[in-house]
């Protein structure tokens, strides 16, 4: 009967579903194996095959967009092999492939080891994509505790800078506080679920169909409320949400600045992936909305109004980019928000992560090439003048602050825009207006930045004997990388064509 038994759960293997991720997984071992088998001078190639390597797992996940698993569990309710996965394996390959891009100028700077750098961005890319089909609690625990220690790892990859070894203590302390509320409300949700004395109690609690059911004909569990505020909070602190934002300004500062844009794109999207998956209309928690909607209504209004006012003061770009990061997070909510009850909201949210995406890229690609030997020290003093050495990072990083900023006809404005109509259409008009409002504020602070790089002039403080740091020469393939970036966010802007269309049909 054993036997039998393991047999079934084996033929419901389907390792097809999960290709992409395994090729990621074979290339990570590879570099490895390369790391031994060429002779040092040529290690350099690494990067390329893990470029190539990205690059090729998403070529072949657009050639099998629509294959025979799309819409099916896998893996005996492990995995959900969705539409919406499908999109965002996608935009892990698309982020994974920019930030190796980024390494590249950023890793040539400093006599450290790289490969496994590169090895640690497949991995935690590899994580995420099984993070965003996961039906599952245990296969949502596993995969974003791989990829959390992931990060640790590449956040303080700098292992002879001060600031990159304190943001990676501060973001495991912080991480290991966020993994012990999820991994405690998961208990407790598992816990009551099982408890034979209550209606629909299940054995198999941790998968999200069951659990769906249980907590469908238990709408007013106390223990259960306790279980979907925990696991909230454990989300949140991954999305950097207020009140559980406090890591942000710190780690993004001190981390590699290839690593602080994974964290701010990637690592933020993998997060309301899962939230998504739990807050929306046929989420997980979707019988107890009269709890989660008002948690995350007031989540969103505080985190959109402690973003916007703390990157304000703000003169270093990293800790202006993370707090910016916040109140992005803030406008997401407001989308995940608006799911409960508007059709439009789950493709808002999916249009605006790609407008994000395209946008942060653009200005890290930016920024690495302005950054010196010290990644932490990257004031806003250091792009005066950008605009007349080199217009085409001027203008690169013009683009990519308006569409963050939300300036028309830049894919950030439509992003900002449909998330907006998605919350008008649900009845959140209280919170659009403070939405509205931090747009308002944001305008401010990004365009600062823009004012440096094209109306400053470089002048060293007086009582300082430092100067600005060297900026490297834009190379031909990171050229083609910023312009395709800044092109696709204005054309993005002025039409969205098939995406548009099947994100928010």
């Amino acid at each position: 009967m054993n036997l039998e038994v393991v047999k079934l759960a084996a033929e419901n293997n389907l390792w097809s579903a999960i290709l992409p991720e395994l090729m990621l997984g074979c290339i990570a071992l590879f570099l490895l194996v390369l790391e031994l088998a060429l002779p040092k001078k040529y290690h350099v190639v690494i990067a390329d095959v893990a470029t190539a390597g990205l690059f090729g797992t998403l070529l072949g996940l657009i050639l099998n967009w629509n294959s025979d698993t799309l819409g099916i569990e896998t893996f005996n309710g492990l995995l959900l092999h969705s539409e919406s996965g499908q999109m965002m394996r996608a935009f892990f390959l698309l982020a994974g492939i920019m930030v190796c891009l980024l390494a590249r100028v950023t890793l040539a700077r400093l006599p450290i080891p790289k490969v496994e750098f590169f090895h640690i961005i497949l991995v935690v890319t590899a994580a995420m994509m099984l993070l965003a089909q996961s039906n599952h609690f245990l296969m949502l625990f596993v995969t974003l505790e791989t990829l959390t220690i992931g990060l640790y790892i590449l956040v303080a990859y700098f292992r002879t800078s001060t600031a990159s070894l304190e943001a990676g203590l501060k973001y495991l302390v912080m991480g290991a506080l966020s993994s012990g509320l999820l991994l405690f409300g998961i208990v407790l949700l598992y816990g009551v679920a099982g408890n034979p004395l209550l209606p629909g109690h299940t054995a198999s609690s941790m998968h999200y169909g069951e659990l769906a059911g249980f907590l469908a004909a238990n709408p007013n569990n106390f223990l259960a409320s306790v279980g979907i505020v925990l696991v909230l909070s454990g989300v949140a602190f991954k999305i950097g949400a207020f009140p559980f934002q406090i890591w942000v300004p710190d780690v993004y500062q001190g981390a590699p600045t290839p690593v602080t844009a994974f964290l701010a794109v990637a690592s933020k999207a993998a997060g309301f992936a899962v939230l998504l998956g739990l807050c929306g209309s046929s989420g997980v928690f979707a019988a107890y909305q009269w709890l989660t909607m008002p948690v995350l209504t007031a989540m969103a209004a505080a985190t959109i109004i402690f973003g916007n006012i703390a990157a304000l003061t703000q003169h270093n770009v990293k800790r202006l980019i993370g707090l910016s990061g916040v109140a992005h997070a803030g406008f997401l909510l407001l989308g995940v928000v608006a799911a409960g009850s508007a059709p439009l909201a789950l493709g808002a949210i999916y249009f605006y992560l790609f407008a994000y995406l395209l946008a942060s890229f653009a200005v890290f690609g930016v920024m690495v090439h302005v950054a010196g030997a010290d990644d932490s020290d990257q004031e806003l003093d250091h792009y005066a003048g950008l605009a007349k050495e080199s217009p085409f990072l001027a203008t690169v990083l013009a683009v990519g602050l308006g569409s963050l900023a939300g300036i028309p006809p830049l894919a950030g404005f439509m992003g900002k825009l449909f998330v907006f109509i998605a919350a008008y259409q649900s009845g959140a008009r209280w919170l659009l207006l403070i939405a509205a409002a931090g747009v308002v504020v944001s305008i401010y602070y990004y365009f600062g930045w823009i004012k440096a790089a094209f109306f400053d002039t470089w002048a060293a403080p007086a009582d300082a004997a430092a100067t600005r740091p060297a900026r490297v020469r834009v190379g031909a393939l990171m050229g083609v990388a910023l312009g395709t970036l800044a092109l696709a966010s204005v054309v993005l802007g002025f039409y969205q064509g098939p995406l548009g269309a099947w994100l928010l049909r």
